[in-house]
């Protein structure tokens, strides 16, 4: 099926039923590059409690997710410099969500993680070696290990 839908295999991990969401879709977590890009013509205000979705994301967004499925980013401890993201789609918004959307494409984020990503970009890179979404410019993150998988916060 990912091979259908144009998914890479570092794309698609695994499907996960769990009891309080009908089905998620890991998805490879990379910082990849920092470099700047683009944010969409239709793109949300500028704020600090917002994310920003670039044209590559939103445009991933619509061809991958089918129906009422979302991209959900989270943070979680781990990781060589304390922090790393997590992508995954999901189906089930929770009371503690926060919806960003931006041209039919949504991105959900819990309001914990929200704390760890706020003002920063959403992005869909494509390389050679790997297809991902990514998280750039983020205000929150001080600095980066070497692979662009995890971040440290700033204090």
């Amino acid at each position: 099926m990912a091979a259908i839908r144009g998914l890479s295999l570092t794309a698609v991990v695994l499907r996960v039923v769990t009891p309080w969401a009908r089905s998620s879709r890991l998805l490879t977590a990379s910082r990849g590059p920092q470099a700047r890009r683009e944010a969409s013509s239709s793109s949300l205000e500028a704020g600090e409690g917002q994310i920003h979705l670039t044209d590559s994301c939103v445009q991933r967004l619509l061809e991958i997710t089918e129906g009422s499925e979302f991209l959900r980013l989270e943070v979680e401890g781990g990781g060589c410099s304390g922090f790393q993201y997590k992508f995954s789609l999901d189906t089930v918004i929770n009371p503690d969500d926060r919806v960003f959307e931006q041209g039919g494409a949504r991105v959900v984020v819990d309001s914990d993680s929200l704390a760890f990503v706020k003002g920063a970009q959403v992005d869909f890179s494509q390389e050679l070696i790997r297809s991902s979404f990514q998280v750039l410019n983020n205000p929150q993150a001080q600095q980066g290990c070497s692979c662009g998988s995890s971040f440290s916060v700033k204090l």
